[in-house]
C-alpha cells in the first residue's frame, strides 16, 4: 500500500472544468458547437485507457496520480474534509481517531469508493485483516479498477500466506496499471515461488 500512501498526500479539492478557448464564445454557434465538460467517469474511463496502453514507467505513474486525484474527489466539502482530518490522524499513528471519521464518510456517501478504500488501509495498518478485506470488497464493487484496493488485498493474501491468490490480485493490478514496478516485481517473486513450491 506504499504506493497509497503516496498519493494520500496529495488531496485534491478543486476541480476545475475546461474553459473555451480564445475566440471561441465569440464566434456564431457553430453546429459542432463544445461538447458538455467531460463527467468523472468518463475521466476515469480516459485515464485507464491511458494507463493500459502507457509504456512509459514515469509517464505511467503521472496518470496513476491522475487517477487518485479524481478518485479523492468526493463531491462533497464536508466529506473531503473529513478524509484530510483521516489522513492527518493516520500520519500521526492515531488510527482509532481515524476511523471514527472513515466511519462517518462510508455512513454519509456509501457510494464514495475512496473513505471505503481509506478505511481498508487503516484497518491494513492496525492488522485487522479481516475488516481491512471487507472495505476492500466494497470498494472494488464500487470501482472494479481499483488498483490501490487490489494492491492492499494482495498483500494480505501473501501476509496470510495465499500466495495463489495473491498472485492473482497482483495479476488483476497489471491488467490495469501494466507498469506498476511493485506489481511486477510481486508477480516476478510469487511466480517463482509457486513454481518451486509446484502449485
Amino acid at each position: 500500500m506504499r504506493i497509497l500512501f503516496a498519493f494520500l498526500t496529495a488531496l485534491l479539492v478543486s476541480g476545475a472544468l475546461p474553459a473555451l478557448a480564445d475566440g471561441q464564445a465569440a464566434q456564431s454557434p457553430a453546429p459542432d458547437a463544445p461538447a458538455a465538460p467531460m463527467t468523472k467517469q468518463v475521466r476515469l474511463d480516459k485515464l485507464f485507457a491511458d494507463l493500459k496502453r502507457e509504456r512509459n514507467e514515469k509517464a505511467a505513474e503521472r496518470i496513476a496520480g491522475n487517477i487518485w486525484n479524481e478518485w479523492f474527489r468526493s463531491g462533497s466539502a464536508s466529506i473531503d474534509l473529513m478524509m484530510q482530518w483521516s489522513q492527518k490522524a493516520i500520519e500521526n499513528h492515531k488510527f482509532d481517531v481515524a476511523l471514527d471519521f472513515l466511519d462517518q464518510v462510508v455512513t454519509l456517501q456509501p457510494t464514495y469508493a475512496e473513505g471505503w478504500n481509506r478505511r481498508a488501509t487503516v484497518h491494513f495498518m492496525m492488522k485487522n485483516y479481516g475488516k481491512s478485506m471487507a472495505d476492500i470488497e466494497h470498494t472494488l464493487k464500487l470501482e472494479p479498477r481499483h488498483f490501490g484496493a487490489l494492491s492492499g488485498l494482495a498483500q494480505i493474501m501473501t501476509l496470510t500466506g495465499h500466495k495463489q491468490s495473491a498472485l492473482e490480485a497482483w495479476q488483476k493490478v497489471l491488467a490495469i496499471y501494466p507498469m506498476m514496478r511493485s506489481a511486477q516485481d510481486q508477480v516476478a517473486t510469487l511466480s517463482e515461488e509457486l513454481a518451486g513450491e509446484g502449485i
